[in-house]
């Protein structure tokens, strides 16, 4: 037994030995900025916003302090401020995510977060599904060239608002009658969108003499548009087309996804469009607004 008991301590004394030469030199601080490495800019500021109220809420020195007890408590902290299931979820998920990365590097034992459920949220994305009808008003309603194409450009690509800011002249080029968008998304992938030759018109017409480099969708200081004032051109032109809705330039994407679908085109080739991990994401939009219900079928 002894000889057992041996052999355990040993090779405990050797974990540790391994733990801490992995960790030599590694913070929380620094834990937290390998952990948002790669990350868009809107989701390094989301997670760090969620993480710093977790760690001024449960007031210990270290990551490695935190025990379940910790995050349960913080979970019904969340709960108690009344906050949307949508919000906790957020949050929650924010801080799994982070404790999981540190368990998986090595600068945590354990991942604490395992066990925390989020709450389940209720699926809205049928509600954030403007109609055809809807961006028909919303381009008639956009007098300003620029903003024209901006709208335009988002739903026609179903990119992303940071996505679509951030393209230079470069990154569109001419294909047979109309034009391509090289577009650089999420996980540093490149993905080209075929455009009609109508859209590929109205976009060359923003060019006149901008250079490869200049940004397509320029601010009025100069410089690439933020997608924070393309969030407020879109929310105000659909508040001019009587739009009595929220809308925002992800609306824009979930149209895209949801339309394309609807006219038949492959999964596969939406998702590839889109940008999206798998092929499982876009069929959420087949789902949103299904076409058919065995309520039709009743007699009342």
């Amino acid at each position: 037994m002894s000889l057992i008991l041996n052999q355990i301590h040993k090779i405990d004394n050797e974990i540790d030995s391994s733990y801490q030469i992995r960790n030599q030199g590694r913070t929380d601080d620094k834990v937290i900025q390998m952990w948002l490495y790669g990350k868009s800019n809107h989701t390094q500021r989301g997670y760090q916003r969620d993480v710093s109220e977790f760690l001024e809420y449960i007031e210990l020195e270290s990551l490695r302090e935190v025990r379940l007890e910790d995050l349960q408590d913080f979970s019904n902290f969340l709960e108690e401020k009344g906050l949307a299931d949508s919000t906790r979820a957020r949050k929650l998920s924010a801080i799994k995510s982070l404790f999981s990365f540190a368990n998986k590097i090595g600068y945590l034992y354990y991942n604490v977060g395992t066990p925390i459920q989020t709450p389940k949220v209720k699926n809205r994305l049928g509600e954030k599904i403007l109609s055809e009808e809807e961006i028909f008003r919303m381009l008639a309603n956009t007098k300003n060239q620029r903003n024209y194409v901006l709208i335009r450009l988002m739903y026609v690509s179903g990119a992303r608002v940071s996505e679509i800011c951030s393209l230079k002249w470069r990154d569109a080029q001419i294909h047979k009658d109309a034009g391509v968008l090289n577009i650089f998304g999420k996980g540093g992938k490149t993905r080209t969108v075929f455009l009609s030759p109508k859209t590929w018109e109205e976009l060359i017409k923003l060019k006149k003499e901008a250079n490869q480099d200049d940004p397509i969708f320029e601010s009025q200081k100069g410089g690439h548009l933020d997608p924070s004032a393309a969030y407020r051109i879109v929310k105000k032109v659909a508040k001019k087309a009587g739009i009595d809705k929220e809308v925002s330039p992800h609306w824009l994407r979930h149209a895209h996804a949801s339309h394309a679908l609807d006219k038949g085109v492959a999964p596969h080739v939406v998702r590839d469009t889109l940008g999206h991990s798998s092929i499982a994401t876009t069929n959420r939009y087949s789902h949103a607004r299904p076409e058919d219900s065995s309520a039709r079928s009743l007699s009342l």
